[in-house]
C-alpha cells in the first residue's frame, strides 16, 4: 500500500515507524484494506502529514475518526472532498468562523487549503471501517498520534492547538503549555456546539497568537 507522506514528517517520526506497536498496526490495517471497505482510500492515510510538512505547522486541530461514509474521508479531520456534502460539524465551524471574522462560509467543505497554510488537521485514528465508527480505535494509531502531538509539542514553538470536546481535551497533557497556545471549547458537532463552541472567537484568537510571535495568520 503506497501511502503519500512529507519527508520532514518521515524524519521526525522514523523512530515511531520502528516500534513493535506500529509495525503491528501496519499489518492489522494492511489486513483490513484487503478484507474490507476502510476509508480514507489508502494513499491519503497520512494527507495531513503530507499537506502540512512538519516545519510549517502552525495550528493544531484534533479530530477523533475518519468519517466512515462513502467519498467523505481524505486524512484531514473535519474536511470532506469537494462535491461532498459538508458535514454538520464542519457547518458549525463555519458558522463560528463567520460569527467570529466575518467570513462567509464557502460552498465546499474541503480544508486543503488550511492544511496548505500550516493547519495540521490530525484524527487521533486515521483508518476506519466503512460504516463502522470507532472500529480501528485502540488498535494502535492513539500511541502514534499521540508521538505526533508530543513530536510537536518539543520541537516546535508558538503553536496553537485548537481542542474540542473531551476526547481531544485529553491531549492536553502532551502539550508544553509554557511555549504553545492551547484554545479549548467543546465539540462543534449540533449534540454540543450551542453549549460554547459559538462566540469562542478561537480563529481570531489563534490569528492573534500567531501574529504576536511573528508568524503568518491564517485565512480561515
Amino acid at each position: 500500500m503506497e501511502v503519500r507522506i512529507s519527508p520532514t514528517w518521515k524524519e521526525q517520526l522514523q523512530q515511531e515507524f520502528d516500534k513493535p506497536y506500529f509495525q503491528q498496526l501496519i499489518a492489522f490495517v494492511k489486513s483490513e484494506y484487503q478484507k474490507h471497505i476502510v476509508f480514507p482510500p489508502g494513499k491519503l492515510i497520512f494527507n495531513a502529514f503530507d499537506l502540512c510538512p512538519f516545519p510549517e505547522v502552525k495550528v493544531v486541530i484534533i479530530g477523533q475518526d475518519p468519517y466512515h461514509g462513502p467519498g467523505q474521508a481524505h486524512g484531514l479531520c473535519f474536511s470532506v472532498p469537494d462535491g461532498i456534502p459538508v458535514p454538520p460539524s464542519l457547518r458549525n465551524i463555519y458558522k463560528e468562523i463567520e460569527n467570529d471574522l466575518g467570513i462567509a462560509a464557502p460552498a465546499s467543505g474541503n480544508l486543503v487549503r488550511w492544511a496548505k497554510q500550516g493547519v495540521f488537521l490530525l484524527n487521533a485514528t486515521l483508518t476506519v471501517r466503512a460504516h463502522q465508527a470507532g472500529s480501528h480505535q485502540k488498535k494502535g494509531w492513539e500511541i502514534f498520534t499521540d508521538a505526533v502531538i508530543q513530536r510537536i509539542s518539543d520541537q516546535k514553538e508558538h503553536v496553537v492547538f485548537l481542542l474540542w470536546g473531551a476526547y481531544a481535551h485529553n491531549k492536553t497533557a502532551l502539550i508544553d503549555q509554557s511555549k504553545h497556545l492551547i484554545l479549548k471549547s467543546v465539540h462543534p458537532s449540533p449534540l454540543s456546539a450551542s453549549r460554547g463552541f459559538f462566540e469562542n472567537h478561537q480563529f481570531s484568537l489563534a490569528n492573534s497568537y500567531l501574529k504576536k510571535h511573528g508568524l503568518e495568520p491564517i485565512q480561515w
